[in-house]
């Protein structure tokens, strides 16, 4: 009798050692499943999925441009003296020898129908907002800026714009564009070296006597004097436009949506070649075509240029 006893008992023990692992194997299962709000053991295939990448702030290839500013893009003195040409605008223009950003960007027949020019001759920076809020109206994907020369090129050192109003006025834009159009991006092209500028008119005896007529007089007036004078306020509207830049740079880094060109405009060595053969100052279609290059290239980099 004690035989049987003894195997009945090791089969319980089998029994419950069998039945004991299947119930681990199993809740082993449940909890490796995929289902549930349980996360996985570490190492397991849900925590090793990749996160979805993040979609990036700026895009490099908008799908309609409008532009604001000054005369340079409205290109002003590039095809006849005295007036706007904005066919050979480095923003919007149509002309293929300047080939400009929208059509880069959109191509000719993109650009027909999805650019905007809102910028006027002789605007300063506090006729942006108008301008920003005119462009807003066409819900852009991308907006260029090129304004600031006017507020130096005044009549004399003292009457160009207090840095102070330039940030005030350029922070006003971008607000005015925010309120109607918040995801818009904005491309900024930094305000020119107008010393180089007068430095390679100068050669031109045609170029100055036109300078006479008023063009810019802080920087162009006697444009043959070196006298002590003559190069003191030629350095302070210099470095007005320095500050001009530093005020474009330091609003547009606030805004996760704007991109300036890192001096790339200021940087550019302007010839001759370059100048408007009427007023030896105004990009000639030489000239807007370089500027649409400079913009094409800081737009449609992955990060920004500078």
């Amino acid at each position: 009798m004690r035989k049987p006893r003894h195997r009945s008992t090791a089969v319980r023990a089998a029994i419950t050692t069998v039945t004991a692992v299947a119930l681990g194997a199993v809740g082993l299962t449940a909890c490796s499943g995929s289902g549930g709000n349980s996360p996985g053991p570490e190492g397991s295939v849900s925590a090793t999925k990749p996160s979805p990448k993040p979609t990036p702030t700026w895009d490099t290839s908008p799908r309609s441009v409008a532009a604001v500013g000054d005369s340079i893009t409205r290109g002003f003195d590039a095809c006849g003296v005295l007036s706007d040409c904005p066919e050979v605008s480095w923003a919007t223009g149509t002309d293929k020898d300047v080939d400009s950003l929208a059509v880069r960007l959109l191509g000719r027949t993109g650009a027909a129908k999805h650019s905007w020019n809102h910028a006027r001759t002789g605007a300063r920076m506090a006729d942006l907002p108008a301008q920003m809020a005119r462009a807003a109206a066409e819900k852009p994907e991308l907006v260029t800026v090129m304004a600031g020369a006017n507020d130096a090129c005044r009549n004399s050192v003292d009457a160009m714009t207090p840095v102070a109003a330039f940030r005030s006025d350029f922070s006003d834009a971008l607000r005015q564009l925010r309120r109607t159009v918040p995801k818009a991006q904005v491309y900024v092209m930094s305000v020119p070296d107008l010393k180089r500028l007068w430095s390679q008119g100068r050669q031109n005896p045609l170029g100055k006597q036109v300078w006479k007529l008023g063009i810019c007089s802080s920087m162009l007036a006697d444009p043959d004097a070196t006298d002590a004078a003559a190069t003191a306020r030629r350095s302070a509207v210099q470095q007005r436009v320095e500050e001009y830049n530093k005020v474009l740079k330091d609003v547009c880094a606030d805004d996760k949506r704007c991109r300036y060109d890192g001096g790339a405009v200021f940087g550019y060595r302007f010839g001759q070649g370059q100048l408007s053969q009427w007023d030896w100052f105004h990009p000639s279609v030489n000239g807007q075509a370089r500027l649409a290059e400079i913009a094409y290239r800081g737009v449609t980099a992955e990060k920004p240029v500078g």
